[in-house]
């Protein structure tokens, strides 16, 4: 079922939700969807996997697992996890940084170009069939909300109230907030 056929559907009621908690909806059903359409589109590794190759691919010099933690949005020991599968497959090599021995720093590998290669002309005409219909307005205002979103999520802080278990939301230069 796609969320088109979800929203219709008898099945679930959404009257009355507002329209950030569908969205933040909408964006956990849609990244579920779009990771098992992809993990079953690239049959050698995950979609986690590639979008941390997409990443490294990105940087200008090879990053740390810090660095690349930051950029992919999830914490070190996840993608810790992810790299030595990647490792294991051949598709990244981890190397004791010589600046300081620490760090550990990521490259691509050989195996790891020539697959992208080979799934280049694929993955170009997924997103093609995925965006269209979608103008590059839209998909400018989409890229916008999600950063403004994101830059006032960097702002909340959660915790447990030690005084009555509560859930505490602290948000930057405000009250706390008991839910």
């Amino acid at each position: 079922m796609n969320l088109k056929e979800v929203i219709r559907s008898d099945k679930v009621n959404f009257t009355g939700i507002e329209s950030s908690y569908f969205l933040l909806g909408l964006l956990s059903a849609f990244e579920n969807r779009f990771q098992t359409m992809a993990d079953s589109t690239m049959k050698e590794i995950s979609w986690k996997q590639f979008f941390a190759i997409i990443c490294i691919n990105l940087c200008k010099t090879p990053p740390s697992v810090k660095e690349l933690a930051e950029i992919m949005g999830s914490s070190h020991q996840n993608v810790k996890q992810i790299l030595l599968k990647l490792e294991k497959k051949g598709f990244v090599s981890i190397s004791v940084d010589e600046q300081d021995k620490r760090k550990q720093r990521i490259e691509l590998t050989d195996y790891c170009q020539e697959f992208c290669e080979k799934n280049d002309e694929m993955s170009r005409a997924l997103l093609k069939e995925m965006f269209a219909g979608v103008s590059e307005e839209q998909l400018q205002t989409t890229i916008q909300t999600i950063i403004q979103i994101e830059d006032n999520l960097g702002k909340v802080h959660a915790s447990v109230c030690s005084e009555c278990g509560y859930l505490e939301f602290h948000l930057e230069d405000t009250a706390k907030i008991k839910k």
